[in-house]
């Protein structure tokens, strides 16, 4: 339930291209709509749930994914605890509470203890609020029905990162580890003071390491 201004920070040093896909509910169409937007060839980087439509723009197309950066996700389809959340939460987005959904059980798990966390909290309630509840929808079917794609990081051979934030508690450390071991070229880079959200809450460490991941592409 983000904008481009997730990325501001670093579209803004690195000049690199923000593609929003809301309109599908499936990752495997979230994919297809990034190929047909995206040049032939071309560095690709996402988080969370970004990073989870990146992983099937690389099982679908790997040729033209010249590398990949994986940024606070989960190459793991979804647990049925999880799945399971999915459906009241839609249902109460759906019924006008979008708001509700967004600041009681979401906002509380992104960020860590920082002194611009008030701030990026408002925005990322700005920016849900703005896509509103049928993106919301869209997105959470997506989440829920995503398949695993560990196979696919196991064959991607280009240049990849994998970052996260040290207190990151929706995608833990220990997920970022197993990406980085199944990637056979891959570096690891895991930001201090940062959570969910590094490109906002440690924007000159997140547009560092971009930047290294790109030169060696």
């Amino acid at each position: 339930m983000c904008d481009d201004r997730l990325f501001a920070p670093q579209t803004a040093a690195l000049g690199a291209t923000v593609l929003s896909v809301t309109k599908a509910d499936t990752m495997e169409a979230l994919a297809a709509a990034v190929l047909r937007d995206a040049p032939d060839r071309f560095a690709l980087g996402g988080l969370s749930m970004g990073g989870i439509v990146a992983m099937e723009v690389a099982r679908q197309a790997p040729d033209r994914v010249a590398g990949l950066a994986l940024m606070d996700t989960n190459p793991l389809a979804e647990s049925p605890h999880m799945q399971a959340r999915r459906t009241p939460q839609m249902d109460k987005a759906a019924a006008g509470g979008l708001a509700s959904v967004m600041r009681d059980e979401m906002k509380p798990n992104y960020l860590s203890d920082g002194p611009d966390r008030a701030a990026i909290l408002d925005l990322c309630m700005e920016m849900a609020l703005g896509l509103g509840p049928d993106v919301f929808i869209r997105q959470s079917l997506a989440l829920r029905d995503r398949p695993d794609q560990t196979e696919t990081l196991r064959h991607y051979q280009g240049p990849s990162l994998v970052l996260c934030g040290r207190d990151d508690r929706l995608c833990p450390v220990a997920r970022h580890e197993l990406m980085h071991d199944l990637l056979p070229d891959a570096t690891l880079r895991i930001i201090a003071g940062a959570g969910h959200l590094p490109t906002l809450e440690r924007p000159d460490q997140t547009t560092d390491a971009l930047r290294n991941w790109l030169e060696e592409i």
